[in-house]
């Protein structure tokens, strides 16, 4: 993970300013790269997750943004409308965790998804 503003392709992860990754993230960004696809941090000055997340995706040279706000984590792709994120998932576990960064990266190459269960039903 980058934490520079480069325009490098990368998927890119919106902080609100001031904030950082912390080491709970750390399987979010080891899910990105085991797809191996790059990730970037950078700051996006605006308080909604979802918005934050699509704010994410537009900066992103890949299409694909990701935001959180505690333990909900959004990912947005910049072809979707800003209120209609593509996964907007409370995380209760590292490997959920891992496994969300897994199918941020699997958007861009576009392959499908890993099944993931949330709140009682899976996902793909």
């Amino acid at each position: 993970m980058r934490t520079d503003a480069t325009d490098r392709p990368a998927i890119i992860f919106g902080l609100q300013p001031g904030a950082s990754v912390t080491s709970d993230m750390k399987p979010l960004f080891n899910g990105i790269e085991e797809e191996q696809i790059p990730s970037a941090t950078r700051e996006i000055d605006v308080a909604d997750v979802v918005q934050r997340a699509y704010q994410s995706a537009l900066s992103s040279r890949l299409s694909v943004g990701i935001a959180n706000d505690g333990n909900r984590f959004i990912v947005h792709y910049k072809n979707l409308k800003e209120d209609k994120p593509l996964f907007d998932e409370v995380i209760t576990d590292r490997q959920q965790l891992r496994d969300l960064g897994s199918n941020a990266a699997r958007l861009v190459k576009g392959i499908p998804f890993k099944g993931i269960t949330y709140k009682g039903k899976e996902t793909r």
